[in-house]
């Protein structure tokens, strides 16, 4: 399967490193045009030239904005008006009991996770249904399924993806244009690898046999046993974006190891 993106233009939120610095690269190299975001112009930057190191012909552009503000949505909606393509990729996470998650995590979890893809796809689906073609996808997690007690309040937000990419595309029903969600498991993110290491420094423990504690007690049901590669992850979201992908919509589709044991 070729897949071919020229002339198409490419929004990626939270793209300067891991699975949205992946899929950046991956949507380039099937000829969009890609938007590189991330909160600072260094950051941004340094995502572009990595793409450009490994390809040079790329067309990217560069946002810098915090999309988890409304004034961080304006700019980029400001600097690029229209998008073929939506990925609603920006997400924070943070392991925390539940009794001592207090209000303003619940709330800037929702803001960033939550809300941040809901105003872009408000303003970016509306021209895709104008011209009859679009991919909207919210990167989602198995932890919206199956909600870690370990950060519930993540969980939720993911849970709360499912729920606005299925209503969007029920919305958008019959346009051509597409909605789904992505659902990664326990996957090698920058933010991830920092924090194995660090707990593997404190326990004294490699990251390898940090990664075997991991899935033997925390994610027993992956069928992979290993974290997934931002790539692994990416690959699926660069097919969703495809001409080929046009009967895929209103789906959570997972790239999770088998983490999720339903079969549905």
């Amino acid at each position: 399967m070729i897949i071919q993106l020229d002339g198409k233009t490419a929004i990626v939120t939270g793209s300067t490193a891991g699975i949205g610095h992946a899929i950046a690269h991956g949507l380039a190299e099937a000829g969009a045009t890609v938007v590189v975001n991330g909160r600072t112009e260094q950051r941004v930057q340094q995502a572009i030239a990595q793409i450009k190191s490994k390809l040079p012909k790329a067309e990217l552009k560069g946002v810098a904005a915090d999309l988890g503000t409304e004034e961080g949505a304006k700019a980029l909606i400001a600097a690029v008006s229209e998008a073929d393509i939506l990925i609603n990729n920006l997400g924070i996470f943070e392991p925390k009991p539940f009794f001592d998650i207090p209000d303003e995590d619940w709330e800037r979890f929702f803001r960033v996770n939550v809300l941040s893809g809901v105003r872009l796809a408000r303003h970016y689906t509306r021209g895709m249904v104008q011209r009859k073609w679009g991919r909207v996808m919210f990167i989602s997690s198995e932890s919206g399924v199956q909600i870690p007690a370990e950060m519930v309040h993540y969980g939720m937000t993911k849970t709360a993806q499912l729920a606005v990419s299925r209503g969007l595309a029920e919305t958008v029903a019959g346009t051509g244009v597409t909605v789904n969600a992505v659902l990664p498991g326990p996957t090698l993110s920058e933010g991830v690898e920092k924090f194995v290491e660090q707990v593997g420094q404190q326990s004294g423990k490699s990251f390898e046999q940090m990664e075997k504690d991991f899935f033997r007690s925390m994610r027993p049901s992956s069928l992979i046993k290993r974290f997934a590669t931002n790539e692994e992850v990416a690959n699926m979201v660069i097919y969703l974006s495809s001409e080929q992908a046009s009967a895929t919509t209103g789906a959570a589709v997972r790239v999770d190891g088998g983490v999720v044991r339903s079969i549905v």
